[in-house]
């Protein structure tokens, strides 16, 4: 929580002479004037005054996605510190991701954010809205179309339970029996659950006929009901509702040239866009249908407005560096004339059906008050030569970086408060904040604490009086997500005072202050399977075999004289026709039929026959078989006597809040079950089973940490000398500032370097080594090790299991992997081995859209220069060491203007380094690699991956190979080709 005087401080920029000129043009509300001078920070920080100062909405425009993310994150930080307005208010309206006539539709996440932000414009909850040129560039529908998109529910009102779930579905949501993730709806008799997109739990909207006589929230895990509340709104999931009007005008307007084949005749259409034109011109008039991409020709049935017609004519417009909004705006209408060209789809659609060219948008804004905001222009005392009179200069310009070094920054803030400054300092996350409370005291600099958490004071540094200490020059910490300071020069001219705020990254090049989102109420590790059931589908009942479902029945049960409750049975159908009605509360006694092999129908089951009891115990036999090994390991583990590993230090708690993001729930569970484990004096052998790119690297970090406080050694065991590069630069990184050191040992290394580690290590001079096989090696010795952590546990073989059964003996192990062998999972369910889950993706995460096609340079091609084109790289790989320089020359002819590097195992230790460290740099475009890359590689700029001869790939395998794309808020895509 800011405390008051922070925003009382922050105030001061209102008494700038050039804010004043400003606020009195946005308040006359006429013409268009040059605004110069202000830095990224402080073009965020004056945004929400100037805003406040025209009382009207506002849009923002700036030149694409990244610039429009940036500069809403900078916007949420600085209303944060200044409350000129509510964070709500402030809005992000993203372009889509992929561009019409590619054949493929927006991306979920997108389409989602779009339309809850384009409903809230339409009902007037927006006051500044930052959007890219794309976005105001395309034709939208009416106010009334958006404002009609969500539902507000009220206690009391009467609604239609089925047209409520038609409605929602028409919106985005997917109707399911069992509603458990967001974007679900379900309707049960008068009972409709749904779970909205930006609600922490599902509701339960129970309807007495057509009146809502209750909601009620409830436990996405066990169903269970909980707090009553009297309404609730439900956002929609897409901006285009799929209505058979809307997907009839599409049809009409792709058929109305005459001859679909004639329209087409010559293009390079998606084959999927040839088909659907080529069928809705055979079937025109009998039914609408759907197909990639049909969201982008939404508007040629008469959405004619565009954003700026749905904020209103007392918009103010603000064009952030107009030069570069218009440079991009051309390129991107380049790109979209080009598309249109190359689907060869004629007039049926045009790019002025479903845009307005950036030149008419810059025409419109003509139309607008507003300004121009350029970051140069301000006078320079260099130059000769001022601008003209209708420019607003500021003299903002960015603070000094100091590059970690702290008696520099407190040499600063001395002569700033000698100058009696107006001095802020953000620091991203509460440890950081804490950190330099304890750095400015040790230099005996004063300081006041503007951030107070809800609890009140959590550390010791955070004394009453640090919060009241010094008068106004004395700098204030505050807790905000400012990555880049900034420094005004003219708040006041009688004073010539600065305000002066400093931002993560001056005091550390490497900080970041962007924190995932609030975390989500979590939900089963192991959903049911039963979702997805369908009337005709086998099933398994535990107690009677194998049966057919064949759909649910409810029926009433009298609870009382006048009160009745509806129950709910899956009817499965057994051999001989029986019947046997399972209610819905003891599912956990079914299971869907699975099968490895493909074949006919299993035979079903006779109900009271004792031939399923016999295959159960047939099986339970095998099971004890197999275990017996198993169980006499895991016995000697529980008599052994291992570590008791001391509780958290501070150092651990300050490790720990130097996590740049805000763990999930799941890590937190995971973390906490480790620390249980390793503070307990009986050997820890736990399985950390999670998705690739969702944070497991970080709990083992901690683990690691908790052991090297202790005076223990970490090993660290990885499958290939890739990802054990990956893993000894992630953490130097998070160690960088702690009294931690770590090595690597692999064929990475030089035999010279390999010696002098070992005996480092078997000095006890090395805390964590991370290693390839090496690490088992018979010659490798610690003087003390603690923690064994093995990475991708499913890749080592049964030689190297055997070597870790004998290390695991009295030390602690951590495995972790994102698809475990079936073993190793079943171990853990059944309680021989402890398991922990991480299923909650990181913030932005976007699913990976995955193409199977065949072999088609064509394809090859468009997805590489896709990728190019948003400033991406590619991986492709060719598992063949013979042919892979082959494919690599057949890239750079298929993509001339692409920087193509080769790696694969067989190259020299030095090279093969320098090949994967020039790619993670950026040096190069596409990585053309072997199925190495399949583990750890984490670069958030390559998104885009194609496989070739995806058949001679494993499902894990490919698994971990689509894993290296879609780590970042970039949409990723996998293509997966096949002779």
């Amino acid at each position: 929580m800011i405390l008051p005087f922070v925003r009382e401080l922050v105030a001061e920029l209102e008494r700038s002479p050039s804010f004043e000129r400003v606020r009195r043009h946005l308040a006359a509300g006429t013409g268009r004037r040059r605004v110069s001078g202000l830095t990224a920070t402080a073009r965020a920080l004056y945004l929400p005054y100037f805003v406040r100062a025209a009382d009207a909405p506002a849009l923002v425009l700036v030149a694409d996605n990244k610039a429009a993310e940036a500069l809403h994150a900078n916007l949420l930080a600085a209303c944060q510190l200044s409350g000129a307005l509510a964070a709500d208010e402030v809005l992000r309206l993203p372009a889509h991701d992929v561009l019409p006539f590619e054949n493929l539709s927006p991306h979920s996440e997108i389409q989602e954010q779009r339309a809850a932000t384009l409903w809230k414009i339409a009902s007037g909850q927006a006051r500044l809205v930052v959007a890219p040129i794309e976005a105001v560039c395309m034709r939208l529908f009416a106010r009334d179309h958006y404002a009609a998109l969500a539902l507000l529910l009220r206690r009391g009102e009467e609604h239609i339970p089925e047209m409520v779930v038609e409605h929602l579905v028409s919106v985005g949501y997917t109707r399911v029996d069992v509603v458990d993730m967001p974007g679900q709806v379900t309707i049960r008799g008068g009972i409709v659950d749904v779970y909205g997109p930006e609600m922490e739990r599902p509701v339960r909207i129970d309807f007495f006929g057509d009146e809502i006589e209750s909601i009620r929230r409830f436990d996405p895990e066990t169903q269970r009901s909980s707090t009553s509340i009297d309404e609730v709104l439900l956002l929609p999931l897409t901006e285009t509702p799929a209505t058979e009007a809307l997907l009839e005008a599409i049809n009409a307007r792709l058929t109305r040239s005459g001859s679909a084949g004639a329209a087409l005749e010559g293009g390079e259409a998606p084959s999927e866009l040839q088909t659907h034109v080529a069928a809705a011109s055979s079937t025109a008039g009998r039914g609408a249908t759907i197909f990639p991409g049909w969201e982008f020709y939404a508007p040629v049935s008469g959405a004619r407005s565009t954003l700026l017609d749905l904020m209103g004519p007392q918009t103010r417009v603000f064009s952030e560096e107009p030069a570069m909004v218009l440079n991009h705006g051309e390129r991107w209408w380049s790109k979209v004339e080009q598309r249109h060209e190359r689907a060869g789809i004629g007039s049926l659609v045009r790019a002025e059906d479903l845009y307005i060219s950036p030149w008419e948008l810059e025409d419109r804004i003509r139309a607008f008050p507003g300004c121009e905001l350029d970051q140069l222009g301000a006078v320079d005392v260099l130059e000769s030569t001022r601008s003209d009179a209708s420019e607003i200069e500021f003299a903002t310009r960015p603070t000094l970086r100091f590059h970690g070094s702290i008696p520099s920054f407190i040499d600063e803030l001395k002569k700033l408060m000698e100058n009696e400054a107006r001095v802020l300092v953000a620091a991203p996350n509460q440890g950081e904040l804490e950190r330099l409370a304890g750095l400015l005291q040790e230099y005996g600099v004063p300081y006041r604490i503007g951030w107070r958490t809800d609890q009140g004071a959590s550390a010791t540094v955070f004394s009453e009086s640090s919060y009241l200490a010094g008068d106004l020059r004395t700098p204030v910490l505050v807790r905000a997500a400012i990555a880049n300071g900034v420094q005004a020069l003219d708040l006041d001219r009688a004073t010539a005072r600065q305000f002066v705020l400093f931002g993560a990254n001056d005091l550390n090049d490497e900080a970041d202050v962007h924190a995932r989102p609030v975390r989500r109420a979590k939900t089963s590790a192991f959903v049911s399977d039963l979702r997805d059931l369908a009337v005709g589908d086998y099933v398994v009942h535990v107690e009677h075999g194998i049966a057919r479902y064949d759909g649910l029945r409810v029926i009433e049960e009298k609870a009382g004289d006048h009160t009745s409750d509806q129950l709910e049975l899956m009817i499965l159908t057994f051999a001989d026709d029986a019947k046997l009605y399972v209610p819905l509360t003891r599912l956990d006694l079914i299971q869907k039929y699975r099968s490895t092999e493909a074949g006919p129908a299993p035979q079903l089951n006779r109900l009271g026959n004792p031939a399923w009891s016999k295959t159960k115990a047939r099986v339970k036999k095998a099971m004890e078989d197999m275990a017996e090994e198993l169980l006499k390991l895991y016995a000697q583990r529980k008599a052994a006597l291992g570590t008791a590993f001391s509780p958290d230090s501070n150092m651990m708690r300050e490790f720990e809040d130097a996590f740049d993001y805000n763990e999930t729930d799941d890590q937190l569970s995971a973390i906490a079950d480790i620390k249980a484990d390793m503070e307990s004096t009986q050997p820890m052998d736990r399985l950390l089973c999670g998705d690739v790119g969702y944070g497991k690297t970080e709990v083992a970090m901690r683990a690691a940490f908790k052991a090297v406080q202790d005076g223990k050694q970490v090993a660290v065991l990885t499958p290939t000398t890739v990802l054990c590069f990956q893993h000894f630069e992630s953490f130097k990184r998070r160690f960088a500032n702690f009294p931690v050191t770590v090595e690597m040992i692999s064929r990475f290394r030089t035999a010279k370097e390999r010696k002098e580690i070992l005996e480092r290590v078997a000095d006890g001079k090395v805390d964590i080594l991370i290693g390839t096989h090496a690490i088992l090696s018979q010659s490798l010795k610690f003087q003390d090790l603690g923690l064994l952590v093995v990475d991708e546990e499913q890749r080592f073989g049964v030689r190297h299991k055997e070597r870790l059964k004998q290390m695991r003996a009295a030390i602690d192990v951590l495995s972790m992997s994102a698809t475990p062998i079936p073993r190793t999972l079943h171990m853990s369910l059944v309680g021989l081995r402890d398991m922990s889950v991480i299923e909650t993706p990181p913030k932005d995460r976007m699913a990976i859209q995955t193409v199977v096609a065949k072999f088609d340079e064509k394809l090859i091609r468009t997805a590489i220069e896709v990728e190019l084109e948003r400033g991406g790289q590619t991986y492709f790989v060719s598992n063949r060491v013979e042919t892979i320089y082959e494919m690599a020359t057949k890239i750079r002819e298929l993509v001339p203007q692409a920087r193509v590097v080769v790696g694969h195992g067989q190259l020299p230790e030095a090279e093969l380094e320098r090949a994967m460290l020039a790619f993670m740099n950026g040096e190069y475009d596409v990585l053309c690699a072997t199925s190495i890359i399949e583990n750890g590689l984490d670069i958030p700029r390559a998104n885009t991956i194609i496989i070739n001869r995806a058949d001679r790939h494993g499902l894990s395998e490919l698994y971990q190979l689509r894993g290296r794309v879609g780590r970042s808020n970039r949409r990723a895509y996998a293509y997966l080709l096949i002779p």
